[in-house]
């Protein structure tokens, strides 16, 4: 019975203090925001709803969530803190009570926290992040223009599409052929002049089209002015990617790699990590949090400010280390899935090292 309440005890002053840290630096950081695109929201014309609903709305969830582990690691340490300088600490261990059962609340709580960020980054967060991120398309960006030439596309396998150029405003394609090849051998060479985009049949208008097809018949040439067909490729894969990342729930970030890969196309990385991030974030507020306990349960006479000062510097240390790695793997200098793993390995490897060695 002692134990239930000591457990409801703690995991309730935990929670309420991750609120209540989540909320202040939730609030701090939209501050800032406003404060510097203020003048964009003006001068572009942003309508006030659209400022609160569309954007700050969204941004909140945002940050609460990818600040998790932070947040997390810094109510840890500011709870046990002030509960050890109370010697609370020194009286459940007095009564018998191991330190690692005193843990035990705290990593239900993180648990929890960890179920809730994985399901909102994996289904809710995405659909939040596609209208904020409209929102800093329309009002806090400047306009896009989709600049790449000579552009290369696996469409399928054995068949591989090029555009010398697009223009994402009018959906125009130039000088596009479409090629299908078995083996070595050129099976089919499609060439237009212009594909256009007809949103009204959702299919790609080639003009000015010629097929050349080659079969051990010999050779066949087909002429035409104007043809609609589809392609698998949209105006979309054209568009601004400014954080497309975050706006794919879970299956469809994986359909989108898969997409990626049979296309051969670049920026493979980002995407992955953001999908190996997604797993490995809720692990990372299980491991601070049980840092944040050991760190912070020793009594000081110093007071909890050099505890908390620990705390903060073992909190930013992860966060550099995170952002450190995941440039490292967006650089293809090193296996992405380990890039994005290797912060909690090795933070993982400190808690042990801490749990074993500080004195409580």
């Amino acid at each position: 019975m002692k134990l239930k309440i000591l457990d409801k005890y703690l995991l309730k002053n935990f929670l309420i203090t991750y609120v209540f840290v989540s909320l202040l630096i939730t609030l701090i950081i939209c501050m800032i925001d406003y404060t510097e695109n203020l003048d964009d929201f003006i001068k572009r014309k942003a309508p006030a709803n659209a400022i609160v609903f569309d954007y700050y709305l969204n941004l909140i969830p945002y940050w609460i969530n990818f600040l998790s582990p932070l947040m997390v690691f810094i109510a840890t340490v500011f709870f046990t803190s002030r509960i050890a300088a109370r010697t609370e600490v020194i009286a459940m261990l007095s009564t018998g009570i191991s330190f690692g059962r005193i843990i035990v609340p705290y990593l239900v709580g993180a648990f929890f926290l960890s179920l809730l960020s994985f399901y909102m980054v994996g289904w809710v967060l995405p659909k939040a992040n596609t209208v904020k991120n409209q929102f800093a398309i329309t009002y806090l960006k400047d306009q896009f223009y989709f600049s790449d030439r000579n552009i290369h596309l696996n469409m399928a396998d054995d068949v591989y599409a090029y555009m010398e150029s697009y223009n994402n405003l009018s959906r125009t394609g130039n000088k596009f052929t479409l090629e299908t090849v078995k083996g070595n051998e050129l099976v089919q060479k499609l060439s237009a002049d212009k594909i256009v985009w007809n949103p009204e049949t959702e299919k790609w208008t080639l003009k000015n089209y010629r097929v050349r097809t080659l079969s051990d018949m010999g050779e066949t040439l087909t002429y035409g002015t104007e043809v609609d067909t589809t392609l698998n490729i949209t105006p979309r894969d054209f568009e601004n990617t400014y954080k497309l990342f975050e706006t794919f729930t879970l299956p469809e970030l994986n359909q989108h790699i898969d997409l990626l890969i049979s296309r051969g196309s670049d920026g493979l990385e980002v995407y992955q990590i953001e999908k190996y991030t997604r797993f490995t974030q809720p692990f990372a507020i299980m491991i601070l949090t049980a840092i944040g306990v050991i760190v912070s349960a020793r009594k000081s006479r110093r007071g909890i400010g050099l505890q908390i000062a620990l705390g903060f510097f073992l909190a930013f240390t992860y966060i550099l280390f995170y952002l450190l790695s995941k440039g490292i793997a967006e650089a293809g200098s090193i296996n992405t899935l380990l890039a994005v793993w290797l912060p909690n390995i090795i933070f993982s490897i400190i808690g042990v090292v801490l749990y074993k060695t500080l004195p409580r």
